[in-house]
């Protein structure tokens, strides 16, 4: 195990690509219909309507089909927004630390607070819990990752903790979801529960992944304090070269000032944007590249000089971005060959023959499993609610407990599976190799779930309605 060295990132879902491929010949194709409910008013399966139809098994290299070698290509299509907004995002943030406000507002910050710095771990952490319960904040902590990145590098940590408090924070929320109307709120209609029904007992699900995510992140953050060696991305950390002076810190100026002001409209406008108006990927690249122009702009940024940073941010990220339409190609393996129904379909009918308690507990390890062809929160309620709702009824576990094993399954996993454009996005904004987050994040995970399952065994025998 000594020589063990693990695969690089496009190895690994490549071979998941391969594994789905193999599924598609071994796995038998089966579909559910799909039809309009009208309590959520979205479309959801029709439990009661699976059938098996005809193996259409992907082919290994085909002249008139899509083939397992094009699952690639139309992966990048299917992601292409993703792609492009990683992308922007990455050059846009360039163009915004070109300007020196980042380093010169940040690190002030840092000096500030140098002694009891790691009070800034379980700050931002609540921070974005909040936003992850409350308005399901998810694709949206791409843009503030780069930020958290810069001022825990600023109080001596890494790449990870930056990441970590911002992103792991955000899943921390979006799991107990006390007020998420993407993912609770879906599956609560779905399963005919009161809206918002079991809103303390999520409250103390979301206090209890709070706490486990900021000691997790604050006993890794100061570990790398202590010895920066330590740090899981030591050799990122050594060719960004980005830790402040904080004892020689660039002059604070007025332009820096108004940077930080244009940032403060462009954040302001996207939760105005996501809350009133739906927006999405393209409306947020929109409103960062607007970030990157005005504030170089105001910066006194040449447009050239401008123009080489927003080329040098998208270039710096492009490893990560395309990972995102790499491991697209996964589901769109998996679709062609019609098995993501049956798994489906399968993975219900285990359920249905088990003790309440037991039953709560795999449904919630189906959903961990399902979360890997489902990476959407609100897909992934619209697909298995209108199947495990009725055989909550079936097994005797109330419908809330089945809610809560939908969003626990969902939520949790979201910040390891490599089919989740949010994290491929995030951790191609930071530049942190997945092989490297996955080590990290695995035991944060492991943590969580079983928190989960604990939670999901209380609910089970209190009856939670």
């Amino acid at each position: 195990m000594k020589n063990f060295k693990v695969p690089h990132t496009y190895v690994i879902i490549f071979i998941v690509v391969l594994v789905a491929f193999l599924g598609t010949y071994l796995v038998p194709a089966g579909v559910y219909e799909r039809v309009q409910d009208p309590k959520s008013n979205r479309v959801v399966v029709d439990p009661d309507s699976f059938q098996y139809v005809e193996q259409n098994p992907v082919k290994f290299f085909s002249f008139e089909e899509p083939h397992l070698f094009s699952a690639i290509h139309r992966g990048m299509q299917g992601a292409s927004s993703i792609i492009f907004f990683i992308f922007i995002v990455g050059g846009a943030f360039a163009m915004i630390q070109g300007t020196g406000a980042i380093d010169a507002g940040i690190g002030r910050l840092a000096l500030k607070v140098k002694d009891k710095g790691i009070l800034i771990i379980p700050i931002m952490a609540f921070i974005f819990a909040l936003g992850g319960s409350t308005i399901g904040m998810s694709e949206e902590i791409i843009v503030f990752v780069p930020i958290g990145i810069a001022l825990a590098r600023a109080l001596g940590y890494d790449a990870i903790v930056g990441t970590g408090m911002i992103a792991l924070g955000a899943a921390a929320g979006f799991s107990a979801g006390f007020a998420n109307p993407f993912t609770v709120g879906v599956a609560q209609a779905i399963a005919e529960v009161p809206l918002y029904s079991g809103f303390i007992f999520r409250l103390i699900m979301f206090i209890v992944f709070l706490i486990i995510t900021s000691w997790y992140v604050i006993s890794y953050a100061l570990k790398v304090k202590r010895n920066p060696s330590f740090s899981i991305v030591a050799d990122l950390e050594e060719k960004e070269d980005k830790e402040l002076n904080l004892e020689n810190l660039p002059t604070f100026t007025v332009r820096h000032l108004l940077v930080y002001l244009v940032l403060l409209v462009g954040f302001v406008l996207i939760i105005i944007g996501i809350r009133k108006y739906d927006w999405y990927i393209q409306e947020l690249a929109s409103i960062f590249l607007m970030m990157g122009i005005f504030s170089s702009l105001i910066g006194g940024i040449s447009p050239s000089k401008s123009a080489s940073n927003f080329v040098e941010g998208a270039k710096s990220i492009a490893f990560g971005a395309l990972v995102v339409g790499v491991a697209r190609a996964i589901l769109v393996v998996m679709e062609q060959g019609q098995i993501i129904d049956t798994i489906i379909h399968s993975l219900a009918i285990g359920i249905s023959s088990l003790p309440s308690v037991f039953a709560a507990l795999l449904m919630y390890f189906v959903q961990i499993i399902l979360n890997f062809f489902i990476p959407s929160g609100s897909g992934q309620a619209a697909t298995t609610m209108p199947i495990m709702a009725p055989l909550a009824d079936l097994v005797g576990v109330t419908r809330q407990t089945a809610v809560i094993a939908y969003q626990l399954g969902d939520g949790i996993t979201n910040s390891i599976i490599p089919t989740s454009a949010v994290l491929m996005s995030y951790l191609a904004i930071a530049r942190i190799p997945y092989e490297k987050w996955f080590k990290w994040v695995t035991p944060w995970i492991l943590m969580n779930i079983g928190a989960g399952a604990v939670f999901l065994v209380i609910a089970s025998l209190i009856n939670l309605g």
